[in-house]
């Protein structure tokens, strides 16, 4: 399975995040040290808000911040919100699929399983276990 750059960010943010759960991050100063776009991190960073791993504030002392213990949050729960509008493969789409092999396809319900068993995997941990702190200057 591959996961999105969205996703991947996604989980760098929440990653260095729980690394110091009590602090504020700017979205300038994350998309500094990862090395990314700051546009695209900012839509990373909302998706996030919006699914509730994180709280936002503008202005001077602002940032983002975890909203929920990163023991709460399980990785496959953060991986499936993310990839939510990716579908593993085209049949898997809820519009567009011009597969003709669909009507009989033996080969969807083992993808699904698979799908679901990676997420089911990935939820045996939390982002507690991989949080990240760097080395001190």
């Amino acid at each position: 399975m591959r996961l999105t750059s969205f996703t991947d960010y996604g989980l760098r943010v929440l990653m260095r995040m729980a690394g110091a759960p009590d602090r504020p991050f700017t979205t300038a100063e994350l998309a500094d040290e990862f090395k990314v776009s700051r546009n695209h991190l900012a839509k990373v960073i909302s998706t996030l808000a919006g699914a509730g791993y994180l709280e936002t504030r503008r202005g001077g002392g602002g940032g983002a911040i975890l909203a929920q213990r990163p023991g709460d949050i399980r990785l496959g729960d953060v991986v499936a919100r993310l990839e939510a509008d990716q579908a593993l493969v085209e049949c898997f789409a809820a519009r567009g699929n011009t597969c003709t092999l669909t009507p009989r396809c033996r080969l969807i319900s083992r993808l699904a399983h698979a799908e679901a068993a990676f997420i089911a995997d990935l939820n045996r941990s939390t982002l507690a276990d991989c949080a990240y702190r760097p080395a001190e200057a």
